[in-house]
């Protein structure tokens, strides 16, 4: 095929909520001159992260019309003067960068270290499921962390039902020994980390009682996406030494109670890999052994509501879904 220069796209034409009439509206954008690692993908699923929210919400509106999008699985259709990880015709899945078009379009360009192969197993909306909550999940365990395929001790998962957490709970079961606890308020939710391989399931309001009666002297590790109110529960539940992950922003974060039995607080932001080092092909391996490991039976995809097609309007409700709170797992869009 010649390769295109423009693309259809779904698009928020100024900031703002979800149910606003130009939250999404259909466009014909430019595509950027391919550069030498880049990939053309024909996006034939996306799905939906609490980023897309965030950016759709509060982008600067010089920027309109900004296309939205990140995870994304489909075809290689055009490939860069040194690409060497791909093809035209191979099937990939990615969570793209966030300083680029995003991936609710029919065309988009990524960078082939940020890339892997999609899932043989999985069809192109549940390989859209996985990119950037199993790369977050991922780097938060072993690079944030420090874990490996020899460390036990606990792993508290707040939120274990949530996108990332889904991750964290089956990474950490498939790849480690460690005691993983995750929580869950809602019967659903709680069946869903058990389902997924979570040792102990604890109700949030609970953390200060039922994680000591698991592991009375400390949790070793905890991954926090609502960091907000929580740091002193945190010092409190974790064993000396322990460390906090977290991928929330929480304003004024006072992380001086943790001080007290030497504990450590570690940020975790997917993007940080494709901005500060574009060339760092961390992000295609973590995403390599992702595929490998569905395609083995070790781990699952976290789709649980797909829609049909990648419209404004399914996008909005896809929107409207995810910020709601109750979504287990992710909400996925796929192009019909």
């Amino acid at each position: 095929m010649s390769i295109p220069t423009t693309t259809r796209a779904v698009a928020a034409r100024a900031p703002g909520p979800v149910d606003a009439s130009d939250s999404f509206v259909e466009v014909e954008v430019p595509l950027d001159p391919m550069g030498e690692h880049d990939l053309l993908v024909e996006v034939a699923a996306v799905s939906v992260n609490p980023v897309d929210h965030k950016v759709r919400s509060s982008f600067d509106a010089d920027d309109a019309p900004r296309v939205l999008g990140f995870d994304a699985a489909g075809t290689v259709v055009a490939v860069g003067d040194s690409v060497s990880r791909f093809a035209v015709g191979d099937e990939v899945f990615y969570a793209g960068v966030i300083n680029r078009p995003g991936s609710n379009a029919q065309f988009q360009l990524v960078d082939e270290h940020i890339v892997g192969r999609k899932p043989a197993s999985l069809s192109f909306g549940d390989a859209a499921a996985l990119p950037l909550t199993s790369i977050t999940a991922h780097e938060s365990l072993f690079a944030r962390l420090g874990l490996t395929a020899q460390s036990s001790g606990t792993l508290l998962v707040v939120a274990g039902a949530g996108g990332v957490g889904s991750m964290m709970i089956q990474l950490a079961r498939a790849l480690t020994d460690v005691t993983v606890i995750a929580t869950a308020s809602r019967e659903e939710s709680q069946q869903w980390v058990r389902d997924l391989g979570a040792h102990h399931v604890v109700h949030p309001r609970e953390l200060s009682t039922a994680v000591p009666a698991i592991a009375p002297d400390g949790v070793d590790h905890i991954f926090s996406p609502y960091s907000e109110g929580n740091v002193e529960t945190y010092a409190e539940i974790m064993a000396v030494g322990g460390a906090v992950v977290a991928i929330d922003e929480p304003e004024g974060l006072d992380t001086l109670p943790l001080k007290s039995r030497s504990q450590s607080w570690h940020w975790e932001l997917m993007f940080s890999v494709p901005l500060y080092r574009p060339t760092d092909d961390s992000q295609h391996r973590i995403l390599t052994e992702i595929a490998d490991l569905v395609d083995a039976g070790r781990i699952r995809t976290t789709a649980t509501t797909t829609l049909s097609p990648i419209d404004p309007g399914t996008l909005r409700d896809a929107h409207t879904r995810s910020e709601s709170g109750s979504v287990i797992g992710k909400v996925v869009l796929t192009r019909g």
